[in-house]
């Protein structure tokens, strides 16, 4: 579904990633970790092809991401940011339409199948009783449920998120959560997000993409790879692993 060949990233003289390889299989829930700086973002971006890469670098579904055109490339990832423009004026609705722009020719109008998906993925988030509000009036977590909505309406077989749950109070990051492993377990959807709960992402995430200095220290099964002595080498943190309630959680020293 994803495979990275030997991908590095600067921005001017200052190195981000360095060579890095790996493959996301499809339908994987995989989370993206490591310290502020390890190059999380740049790398998200990279996959989407909001930052240029070098071509046979990033494949998507087995082809060369350099190669698709704009619009064939947002029928396979939607990109969900974790910031938006404060000055974005248009309504929850109109946001989320916007999703439905892959499949659309240049004069052609919404159908009613487009409507329809657009209410639905409104629906999923929590975020229909939002539809007419400007997203420059709502909090940050308005903002970030709408986006998802956005993402989901593009229908795509990739989604790759920016700190999704960071603007969320704790109950809606439980509730979204949720919704995308349930989205990818029953539609075989390929997610990736930046997340920095690793209670939370051990919880509900299949798989652990682990950066480090510019590096993947790891890659495979989440619960194999927050182990305390990687959480102390890799976030500077003391900590502890019990099963409570068949549960495997992190106590933190």
């Amino acid at each position: 579904m994803i495979e990275v060949k030997n991908l590095s990233y600067a921005y001017g003289k200052k190195q981000i990633l360095n060579d890095m390889s790996f493959g996301i299989a499809k339908g994987d829930f995989c989370a993206i970790m490591g310290p502020n700086g390890c190059g999380k973002t740049t790398l998200l971006k990279c996959i989407a092809n909001l930052l240029p890469v070098k071509a046979n670098t990033v494949f998507i579904n087995g082809k060369d991401s350099t190669s698709y055109t704009i619009k064939m490339l947002a029928r396979q990832i939607a990109f969900v940011p974790q910031h938006t423009p404060q000055d974005f004026e248009f309504s929850a609705f109109e946001t989320v339409q916007m999703g439905r722009n892959p499949y659309q020719t240049h004069l052609q109008n919404e159908s009613q199948k487009d409507w329809d998906i657009v209410e639905e993925c409104m629906k999923q988030t929590n975020t229909w009783h939002l539809r007419f509000a400007p997203l420059s009036e709502m909090s940050g977590g308005e903002k970030q449920r709408v986006l998802l909505a956005r993402a989901l309406a593009q229908q795509t077989p990739i989604m790759l998120l920016d700190e999704p749950l960071s603007n969320l109070d704790i109950s809606h990051q439980f509730e979204i959560i949720k919704l995308l492993r349930n989205i990818s377990l029953n539609e075989k959807k390929t997610i990736l997000l930046i997340v920095h709960d690793l209670n939370m992402a051990m919880r509900y995430c299949q798989s652990l993409l682990l950066l480090h200095n510019r590096n993947i220290v790891y890659h495979g099964d989440i619960n194999k790879g927050l182990t305390p002595q990687n959480i102390k080498d890799y976030f500077g943190v003391d900590a502890i692993k019990e099963n409570i309630n068949n549960q495997p959680q992190i106590i933190y020293k």
